[in-house]
């Protein structure tokens, strides 16, 4: 969520939940830029190869950006749906487009005014069925952080207990199921995009994750379950849920007291690397040894807490993932840090990223090095100490095949070499069930690299990854609440190494 520092902004108008309102933006767009697209197309055929190549650039870029626009001004589904196409390897583009146009995406936040309080009372009054003075000793009418289904305001329970209640948008419900509609409206626009994913089936998927972003009693369960988790945690913290106070459309948590991000950022480099490194280890240790996919990474979602602990908010978003997803994730992080190609094309295809009849168009040791460059920050351990930062090990020929993704273009790329590395891309598909997880490593990347974070993530990932033995401090501080999961019935690691491969003295951390 958004934090509102300033109350004295003016107030958000009502949200646009008529069908025909919001369903003009959207049509507008696919149609527009359909006609568009179809008129591009018709002059390449007689343009050369390169101004042809040059033409589709400019057209994608075009519709990517309004599309962005467009997402940008819609509280509701509409933002989510933004937010979530982050993930998609948009064809066409160069480089340094394709990171800028998904760095927009993946951070896309609606930085609202709030909804007129008067309007949330009538709301809560409803829901708790008596006036906000039977419920509250006190509540804060001035909200301090907003985004695009709810808004959060401080209170305070009759038993004394300072909380959080997110309240959501009266009439949002309405505008999120007419997103959700419309967002069946883009996928031709998508496809043009990205012409090897399924459209249709991803947009089913984020109408299924973002549907259940509305029911607070369904988050309210979320945010329990991994704070049970998490209890006893040396530095992570999950705020407990106030059930008897919690509704479908209100949700009222334990209030936590923490510097926000930005305060985070202002801090020395130890402080900074200590905060990053727990963020990382909150969502990768949730995925890959929980089998959670915690989707919604945005910082403004954690606050340091004046014990150095971390506290972590917002739950909507999440799905479960299978082992043999979390089995299959490992294999491709194992073939990316052994360099081995013919294991990565087999794994990928295992995973479902890869369509098995598209495997013999496919380049390994090129495709390796485009997974090297994307996944290494967290597959490869020691490979950097910051995301983003060469890789001093490359792969033979690697700098060769794959000088287009070099941050800045310092090697000129051919239009031949520009081809194929959008061939390979075009081979392969982005699972359904895998857009959270896309979403979650973004934009940790983006959380570490905005707090010029060092650290091996690589070799921390692989404790989750692969069950290794603790890479670092913090993780030798985590190592005996992991061991206590394992005598209180929790399932085992789903792809952890036999505890004989393990250090001595550090017990069986699959558990």
């Amino acid at each position: 969520m958004s934090d509102l520092p300033d109350h004295t902004r003016s107030e958000a108008r009502r949200i646009p939940s008529g069908r025909i309102a919001r369903t003009a933006r959207v049509g507008g767009l696919a149609a527009g830029q359909g006609v568009r697209w179809a008129g591009m197309r018709a002059a390449n055929r007689v343009r050369s190869p390169e101004r042809a190549e040059a033409a589709e650039r400019v057209r994608t870029v075009a519709l990517v950006n309004e599309l962005v626009d467009q997402l940008s001004r819609m509280r509701g589904a509409a933002m989510k749906v933004g937010q979530m196409l982050s993930m998609v390897e948009f064809d066409g583009l160069e480089p340094d487009q394709r990171e800028e146009l998904s760095r927009r995406l993946a951070t896309l936040r609606d930085d609202v005014a709030p909804v007129p309080f008067a309007r949330l009372e009538r709301l809560m009054v409803s829901e708790f069925g008596a006036p906000l003075a039977q419920v509250f000793s006190e509540f804060d009418e001035r909200a301090f952080a907003a985004a695009s289904i709810g808004q959060v305001h401080r209170a305070r329970t009759r038993a004394g207990v300072d909380v959080v209640v997110k309240v959501q948008y009266p009439g949002v419900a309405e505008a999120v199921d007419t997103d959700l509609r419309n967002a069946k409206l883009l996928v031709p626009l998508l496809s043009r995009l990205a012409p090897g994913l399924d459209a249709r089936a991803l947009a089913d998927e984020l109408a299924e994750r973002i549907a259940e972003e509305l029911d607070y009693e369904l988050e309210a369960q979320h945010q329990r379950r991994i704070g049970r988790l998490f209890r006893g945690h040396p530095f992570i913290v999950v705020p407990a849920v106030d059930t008897a106070l919690s509704t479908r459309r209100v949700l009222v948590s334990d209030y936590l007291d923490g510097e926000r991000f930005s305060a985070v950022q202002a801090r020395g480099q130890a402080d900074r690397d200590r905060y990053a490194e727990i963020v990382f280890r909150f969502f990768f240790g949730l995925l890959y040894r929980d089998r959670i996919a915690l989707g919604d990474p945005h910082p403004g979602n954690y606050l340091r807490l004046p014990d150095g602990r971390v506290g972590f908010l917002d739950f909507g978003l999440l799905r479960e993932v299978t082992p043999d997803r979390v089995r299959a994730e490992a294999a491709i992080a194992a073939a990316v840090a052994a360099a081995d190609a013919d294991a990565l094309t087999e794994a990928l295809i295992g995973a479902g990223y890869l369509p098995r009849e598209r495997a013999g168009s496919v380049d390994g040791a090129l495709l390796l090095g485009l997974l090297r460059r994307a996944t290494g920050w967290y597959a490869v351990p020691g490979m950097a100490a910051r995301t983003g930062a060469p890789d001093p090990d490359e792969v033979p020929g690697d700098r060769d095949l794959v000088d287009p993704l070099e941050t800045g273009g310092r090697i000129p790329a051919t239009a031949a070499r520009r081809e194929a590395i959008r061939h390979q891309i075009r081979q392969l598909t982005l699972p359904p069930e895998v857009a959270l997880i896309r979403r979650m490593h973004r934009l940790v990347a983006l959380v570490l690299e905005n707090l010029d974070a060092h650290g091996d993530w690589g070799a921390i990932a692989a404790e989750y990854l692969h069950g290794a033995a603790p890479a670092t401090p913090l993780g030798d501080e985590e190592a005996p609440v992991v061991l206590r999961r394992r005598g209180a019935g929790f399932p085992p690691h789903p792809c952890g190494p036999p505890a004989a491969d393990l250090p001595p003295g550090t017990g069986d951390l699959r558990a």
